[in-house]
């Protein structure tokens, strides 16, 4: 029997050894596979860690650098007033006040011109006349506002700091493809009348337009052949965009253009695709157009995108316009100028619907 125990020991004792060692051994083994794979990997590993590094750095290198409200320099500290498009609405009711929330030492003071319909042309005329301090563009200056600037004895600068669209815009049940340019343009000067003329029904053209020397935007540019013609004897002239909307509802042949950011999200009226070419035409809006029985829990939203790549046609750009006179308006148009073209400005130029010019 004591044989036969220490045999079973014996027996026991091996085989543990056995199982003990093998253990070991596939540790030892899952060890060096590990260090293996390991050291192939590194390069990879490290690679990966410096690029993220990299990119973080380059990403609070940006976010140092970005221009704010607060990094202007040389913001006068005192009251001005300023005026001009109708179609800066959005950037006064949004981008303006967060200018004054930041720059609390800046106020600005909205003025609205007198026997006149507000736009940039009344706004120019205003600033010549010393009534503003700046002005607020939906169109380039013209060489007569210039030379009446000269005559006085100092010159208009043109700073850009935004781009909107020129939309034009029909009662919402007229069913007519779009237009080009050309025949937009022919239907002001009163050579097209009939909606049939332009692959529309048989009903006469109803054109509304601001009156020219109050104009907020032009759809003549300074270098066209057609500048300065008189407009067409059936044109009816409105005050606003608000009052064009609000006729365009109750004539089924209106037709009104301003600008895209004003006119698009409106539920009462419909914009019409243009193009150069009756092949070409572009939507105003983001496809697919939202319906008048849609709105308002949906409104159109503007084609940022065709606008900035420049294949809407018609192009509205934003301008401060700067009396360059070395006196206390020059100093605020270049400030406000400055305050809207920092990353911070240019955002919320965005949020107010606009395209940014960077």
């Amino acid at each position: 029997m004591d044989n036969t125990n220490q045999k079973k020991a014996l027996i026991n004792s091996e085989i543990s050894l056995f199982l003990r060692g093998l253990i070991i051994g596939k540790v030892l083994t899952l060890m060096v596979i590990g260090g293996l794979l390991w050291w192939l990997l590194k390069p990879n590993l490290l690679s990966r860690n410096s690029v993220n590094s990299s990119s973080n750095q380059s990403y609070k290198t940006v976010s140092n650098t970005a221009s704010s409200f607060q990094t202007v320099a040389d913001v006068p500290t005192a009251s001005f007033n300023y005026g001009g498009s109708t179609a800066w609405a959005s950037i006064r009711q949004l981008v303006d006040s967060q200018i004054q929330s930041d720059r609390p030492e800046l106020q600005l003071r909205y003025v609205d011109p007198v026997n006149a319909s507000p736009g940039s042309s009344s706004g120019i005329r205003m600033l010549l006349d010393g009534k503003l301090d700046f002005a607020q563009s939906s169109r380039p200056l013209t060489d007569e506002e210039q030379a009446i600037a000269k005559a006085q004895g100092f010159t208009l600068e043109q700073r850009q700091v935004g781009i909107d669209g020129i939309a034009v815009v029909v009662n919402p049940s007229l069913n007519v493809p779009g237009l080009t340019v050309d025949q937009l343009q022919q239907i002001y000067l009163g050579k097209i009348t009939n909606w049939n003329q332009v692959g529309g029904p048989n009903l006469p053209i109803t054109p509304l337009s601001q009156r020219p020397k109050d104009a907020d935007t032009v759809i003549f540019p300074s270098n066209s052949d057609l500048k300065g013609q008189a407009l067409g004897s059936n044109v009816q002239y409105v005050y606003s965009t608000t009052e064009a909307v609000r006729q365009l509802s109750k004539i089924p042949g209106g037709v009104y253009y301003g600008s895209a950011r004003s006119v698009v999200p409106q539920c009462s009226v419909k914009a019409l695709p243009l193009g150069q070419t009756a092949g070409q035409l572009i939507p105003p809006y983001r496809e697919p157009m939202v319906s008048s029985e849609q709105c308002p829990r949906q409104r159109n939203q503007l084609n940022t995108e065709a606008i900035k790549n420049g294949s809407y046609p018609m192009i509205a750009n934003l301008f401060v316009i700067i009396k360059q006179n070395k006196g206390r308006e020059q100093q605020i148009g270049d400030a406000y100028t400055k305050l809207l073209l920092t990353d911070q400005g240019q955002r919320a130029i965005e949020q107010a619907g606009f395209v940014s010019v960077d």
